[in-house]
This record gives structure tokens, C-alpha cells and sequence, in this order.
């Protein structure tokens, strides 16, 4: 789209009659649709706007749409992930409210770093795959990652040897808690969502990054480009308090050595300090929800456009968070929520919506399976009021719920087309289908023409006999005043006309 068609569509007329777009409005659309003003992506387009006069002209419009022409164009045509932005914040603020009200729970006291955090904390999170950016309470508040971690863990792994990871690990629930002294039947830890096999990808990471302070060096880096701006950290406290009480991940890395999981020349020890430095990172819920976007894009940071992980490693890790990632709660979550995900002890739920949006949760007080109560629940409200389950798809037009991915008039406007296309062209099958689905056979489209008109001006018999069935309306009126038995007619069936004169008498008895 040319900057000429945007600026007609967004400009307004001054009182000289000129044709201009305020300034106010683009910075308006801009908020509405979660970009920010510190977005990177577009930081030439903001600091020559802020030289541009109150009132754009035409000129002025062209010279801004040209140093991000297919952005902006994304955000003014409402192209962007979730085109209307604005009222999906305001539908989350509302569930982040009354899942506030939550003060279950209890907070992780076996780190005696965590039982100190104020238990009331509690924030949220998301970016889109387009970078579009939203934040409710203790956004700014750092925690440790923990069993967070363990994604982006797995993930370096197969950055360093690729497929390999799993002659060392497996690829099933455990259906153990995340320390559990266990292994499977070919002596793996289960896989590297729980305590086991992130410490065997730790050591994996190792065999490519032999130099410890390199090392960890590598993983912030990696954790840095995956969170784009946003700050990445690290808690020596959490750090010095892991290894302090760290008695059952020394059990389980020697049990491991025992049974000969590791890869030759490993030191145990210095892997283990690598495992306890990985949940030491830390960060807030801005810069978790980046990570979860990049995750969610296929391994590209949305607010950057650099590849941090392949997509097929991604793939890897979002099947794994979705069968493994909530401790001994996973089955169920994928049961009700379906959405992949990992939480950790500190009180994080990392959300990933694949194509969508990444969303970061933290609340640290914790379930009697280690997961955040908060989290949980609105982890399950989100998708009582979204559709963003792995098999929504399967519920058709039927399902009530809102998807964001569409615009306010999409769903409703694809449903009518769907089944006006397939009356006009007399596809029973795909008529029924559509109806089974929920779709109101009485839809009209812009000529207030309905399936039953476009089945009588087409001649197609079994589809008139199949709307009759269901009861539509036989009176109703197109724009141009033509009732179905017009179209009848002039469609030239005695046939047709005969069975709709019949329904029509039947209808006013």
C-alpha cells in the first residue's frame, strides 16, 4: 500500500481545507495497538516525527512511512498479530483483577532466598510475534528464573550438538516430582524440563563450551538476544543459596555418573555450579515475555528480527513445555489450558502461543506441586475467554470465545461469505458443515442476500430442500426488495418455485 492511500485514509481536513493527520492520532493508533515509543524498530521514525510539525501533511507522512514502510504499514491497516490490541489488554486487566483477589498458596522455602520475597507480589506480561507490548503490576520487580531456565537451557543444547541432545535424554513425562531420584529405562533422565535433564544439558552445553566463565558468558548472551532491550541478570544470593542446599541435585548428577548418563570428561561438580547459575538468572516479566516471543516466533526476537534459535530446536522445546513443563501438573494444564509452558519455584510461568505472543507470569506463591496459584489460574481464564488452546481449531465458528488473531468483524464476515458461496454454488456438504458448525443460515451478505436467495437463483435443489429443513426464513427481503421466491422465479424451476410456495404457506399456517 502506497503512503498516498494511508494518509487519505487517515488524514482530516483544517479549517483552510487542507488535508492533514495530526500528529496526536498516529501516536494514538501507535499505543492502541501496543507499540512503544522506545521500540527500536522504528526509533528513526520516532525521532523524525518528533521534528515534524503538530499536523502532518502529505509530505510529511511520506518521509515517516518511508523509513518503516512495512511496519507502519502493519499498524495503521491493523495487520499486526492481534489487530485490535487495545481490547484484549483491557480483557486481560480485567482477568488480572480477579485473579489478584488469589491468596492461596504458600512460597518456595527450601532456597531460603525465595521465602524472603513479598508473597503479594504479582505481574504479567505480553509481546506478540509483532512486538506489540503490554504490562499489569510488578512488571519492573526482577526474580529469579529457576526451573525457567530449562527451555532456554534445552534449547542451547541442541544449538551445541543438535539432534544428539537426545541419545543423552528423553523426550517423556516422568510422572515423578522434578527432583525425583529416577531415571528411565535406558538410564536418561526422562526429560530436560525436570531437575535431571537440565543438569545433562548443562553438561552437553559443556562438551562444545568447555571454559566455565566463557560459558556462562555464552548463556547470558544468548538470554540477552532473546529478551531483545530488555535487562538480563544474575543473583549471587540465589546462586551461593542454590549450592548451599543443593543435596538432592548432587544426588541426582552422581546417580546419573552411577549409571554412566553422562558424556566422557565431564566435571561434575563444575556442571552442576553451571546448572545453579542458569536458575540464578535473572530478569522481570517484560524481558520474560521477549523471551517467550521468541520463543512463540520460531526462535526470532520480535523487537530485534535476529534468529537466536533454529526453528526446528523451537519445535523441540514448545512440544516438550507442552508435555512436561508444569512439574507433576503438566497433563492436566495441556488437558485444560493447551498451551505450551514452563513455570518455576520462584513463582514464573513462561506462556508461549505459537505465532502469537509470548506471555511472562509472576507470583510466588506456589501450589502443593510447585507451580504459581496465580499463574495457574489465569493461565486457565485465559483460555475460558480466548481461544488460544492447541486444538481450538477443531471447535469451528461454533465456539464463542474471542480470538485476538481476528479482527472485530472477521469471524462473523468469513462465516456468512462461507455459507453464501456454498448455496450459490449448491455444496450441500460444505453447507452442512457450516451449519453443523454453528454458522446462522440467515446471514445476508452486503446485498441482504441470503443462502436461501443464492439456492433459488442458482436452480439447486437438494440445497433448498436442505435450508427448508432447518427452518430458515423464507420472507426475508434483500436490499433491492426480492424475496427467495423471486429469485425463484426468475431462475425459471417449477420445481423450485413449487416446493418454496409450499414452505412459505406451510410457515404462515
Amino acid at each position: 500500500m502506497t503512503a498516498s492511500f494511508l494518509f487519505k485514509a487517515f488524514a482530516e481536513h483544517n479549517q483552510k481545507n487542507e488535508k492533514l493527520i495530526p500528529k496526536a492520532l498516529i501516536f494514538d493508533v501507535l499505543e492502541k495497538s501496543g507499540i512503544r515509543k522506545d521500540d527500536k524498530r522504528l526509533a528513526s521514525f520516532f525521532n523524525t516525527l518528533k521534528t515534524l510539525p503538530v499536523n502532518l501533511s502529505e509530505d510529511d507522512f511520506e518521509k515517516l512511512q518511508g523509513l518503516s514502510p512495512a511496519l507502519l504499514e502493519q499498524i495503521l491497516t491493523g495487520q499486526l498479530t492481534i489487530p485490535r490490541f487495545d481490547e484484549f489488554c483491557h480483557d486481560l486487566s480485567g482477568l488480572y483483577e480477579i485473579v489478584k483477589e488469589n491468596r492461596s498458596g504458600k512460597l518456595a522455602d527450601y532456597i531460603p532466598q525465595l521465602a524472603k520475597v513479598d508473597p503479594e507480589k504479582f505481574a504479567v506480561s505480553i509481546c506478540s510475534v509483532d512486538g506489540q507490548r503490554f504490562d499489569l503490576g510488578d512488571f519492573d520487580d526482577f526474580f529469579c528464573v529457576q526451573s525457567c531456565s530449562k527451555p532456554i537451557t534445552y534449547c542451547l543444547a541442541l544449538e551445541a550438538i543438535g539432534e544428539a541432545v537426545h541419545k543423552y535424554v528423553g523426550a517423556e513425562p516422568s510422572g515423578k516430582t522434578f527432583n525425583e531420584l529416577t531415571l528411565n529405562a535406558k538410564g536418561q533422565p526422562h526429560n530436560p524440563m525436570i531437575n535431571a535433564g537440565a543438569i545433562m544439558c548443562g553438561a552437553l552445553i559443556s562438551t562444545v563450551h568447555k571454559d566455565a566463565s566463557n560459558r556462562f558468558d555464552y548463556v547470558m548472551k544468548m538470554w540477552k538476544e532473546c529478551a531483545g532491550p530488555e535487562r538480563i541478570g544474575f543473583d549471587n544470593a540465589v546462586y551461593l543459596s542454590e549450592k548451599q542446599t543443593a543435596d538432592r541435585n548432587y544426588a541426582l548428577a552422581y546417580f546419573m555418573r552411577e549409571k554412566k548418563s553422562f558424556p566422557q570428561g565431564i566435571d561434575l561438580v563444575d556442571i552442576l555450579e553451571f546448572y545453579f547459575q542458569c536458575c540464578s538468572i535473572e530478569l522481570n516479566t517484560k524481558a520474560m515475555a521477549v523471551v517467550a516471543a521468541t520463543l512463540a516466533n520460531g526462535g526470532v526476537c520480535p523487537l530485534t528480527g535476529e534468529q537466536v534459535f533454529r526453528s526446528d530446536h523451537v519445535k523441540n522445546c514448545l512440544s516438550l513445555m507442552s508435555s512436561c513443563g508444569m512439574y507433576d501438573f503438566s497433563g492436566e494444564f495441556a488437558f485444560k489450558v493447551g498451551i505450551p509452558a514452563k513455570s518455576g519455584v520462584s513463582g514464573g510461568i513462561m506462556l508461549v502461543v505459537p505465532n502469537v505472543l509470548g506471555m511472562a507470569i509472576w507470583s510466588p506463591r506456589l501450589d502443593e506441586l510447585g507451580n504459581s496459584v496465580r499463574g495457574v489460574e489465569l493461565c486457565t481464564k485465559l483460555t475460558e475467554r480466548f481461544k488460544f488452546h492447541t486444538f481450538d481449531s477443531t471447535l469451528g465458528l461454533k465456539d464463542d470465545r474471542k480470538d485476538p488473531r481476528r479482527g472485530a468483524y472477521e469471524s462473523r464476515l468469513a462465516g456468512t461469505m462461507a455459507l453464501c458461496l456454498a448455496a450459490s454454488e449448491g455444496d450441500l456438504t460444505e453447507l452442512r458443515r457450516l451449519v453443523g458448525r454453528g454458522l446462522d443460515a440467515n446471514a445476508c451478505d452486503y446485498d441482504g442476500r441470503t443462502p436461501l436467495h443464492l439456492a433459488c437463483a442458482g436452480g439447486h435443489m437438494q440445497t433448498l430442500r436442505f435450508l427448508i429443513s432447518i427452518g430458515v426464513d423464507p420472507n426475508r427481503a434483500d436490499r433491492f426488495g426480492n424475496k427467495p421466491i423471486d429469485d425463484a422465479r426468475r431462475s425459471g424451476k417449477d420445481e423450485i418455485i413449487s416446493i418454496l410456495q409450499d414452505y412459505i404457506k406451510e410457515r404462515s399456517q
